[in-house]
């Protein structure tokens, strides 16, 4: 796909409302949006509640199917499916982490984790579905095991932060996680030797090109050798590793800073997540949305990758945009969810000359 001379605009296809507080995070269902299979996503707020929404058909507009309620007791600040879409994974201020199963369309709440001594912050599925990752205020990563019979067994308590951290995720094809923190670093947890244990195998911080203030969240591209993380700092970082040694088990496959994507933002980046054709879309508190490709337009002094944007969305919602998702399905579409209580839908589409 050639993003460079083609020319974009963002189509806003539908405004959802429903909750009554702020929203949070945002998740596709991976198995929906393909194949015939109904678009859902869910959304997750300070009013204490998770929405599942679905798109009965590609042409029909969204509707809240399901509101998740009565389980936790303050914020839900993020959400994750597994990757069958079985299960959806919600993490609370309250400093629990429910485990939702949709049974013939009902979510039901088959499992809680208790651990975190507060607010948990973030939710991550690793590959397979066999791991779930969270993290929280109180500077811990847990990474729990899927036992049968909806059971889950706390596999590892991962201390290194120093702050809050912010985020969770696992490598899309390795059982490699990644956290980001308040105290302005990414970690890389990984299981090193015959022992299961998760270790910290590197830190991308100030000293490694790293960011200078929080790192709110981060994101691979679909190939999963690149990186994108998103800061307080107001700049963009891609990073990269050897894909291949990655694979091969060779020893750790290190991570290094390739650029920084900086004078584009003027307030704290929230969200970034880079999709399946290679556009990073960023969500800020400047209350815009902006979308940058690689520019392959290089010239020789160059070295390494360059970013451009693509398109920038001024007024996206009336407050700060916590959240920019792109759904797994063929179209180019984008969810985003926002301090001002909604959720939009917005279509990328190509103009013709």
């Amino acid at each position: 796909m050639e993003f460079v001379d083609g020319r974009f605009e963002l189509r806003e296809i539908q405004k959802l409302e429903g909750h009554t507080d702020r929203v949070w995070s945002l998740a596709w269902n991976p198995a929906t949006g393909v194949a015939g299979i109904p678009s859902v996503f869910a959304s997750c707020s300070g009013d204490k509640t998770v929405r599942i929404w679905e798109q009965s058909h590609p042409a029909a507009s969204w509707e809240c199917k399901a509101v998740l309620e009565e389980t936790h007791t303050r914020t839900v600040r993020s959400c994750a499916w597994s990757p069958s879409g079985k299960f959806l994974a919600t993490g609370s201020f309250d400093a629990t982490i429910a485990i939702w199963e949709n049974v013939g369309g009902d979510f039901e709440c088959v499992s809680t984790l208790e651990g975190h001594e507060n607010e948990v912050k973030s939710v991550s599925w690793n590959a397979s579905g066999t791991l779930l990752a969270t993290c929280g205020r109180d500077k811990t990563v847990w990474i729990w095991e899927v036992l049968p019979g909806n059971e889950f067994e706390c596999a590892a308590v991962l201390q290194g932060h120093t702050q809050d951290v912010k985020m969770v995720q696992w490598h899309p094809t390795v059982d490699v996680l990644f956290s980001c923190s308040y105290d302005n670093s990414i970690k890389i947890w990984a299981d090193e030797g015959d022992d299961d244990d998760f270790v910290c195998v590197q830190t991308l911080d100030e000293p490694s090109n790293g960011h200078t203030s929080t790192v709110w969240a981060l994101s691979f591209n679909s190939s999963g050798d690149k990186m994108v993380t998103c800061s307080d700092d107001l700049t963009l970082k891609i990073w990269g590793t050897d894909l291949e040694r990655m694979h091969s088990g060779d020893g750790y496959a290190p991570w290094r800073h390739l650029c920084t994507i900086a004078g584009y933002h003027d307030r704290t980046i929230f969200s970034v997540h880079w999709s399946r054709e290679g556009i990073i879309a960023s969500g800020a508190a400047d209350d815009a949305i902006r979308f940058f490709v690689e520019d392959n337009e290089k010239d020789g002094l160059v070295d390494g990758p360059k970013y451009k944007l693509l398109l920038k969305e001024e007024k996206a919602h009336e407050m700060d945009v916590n959240s920019v998702q792109w759904s797994p399905g063929e179209k180019r579409l984008l969810a985003s969810a926002s301090d001002d209580g909604t959720i939009k839908i917005w279509e990328l589409a190509s103009v013709p000359y």
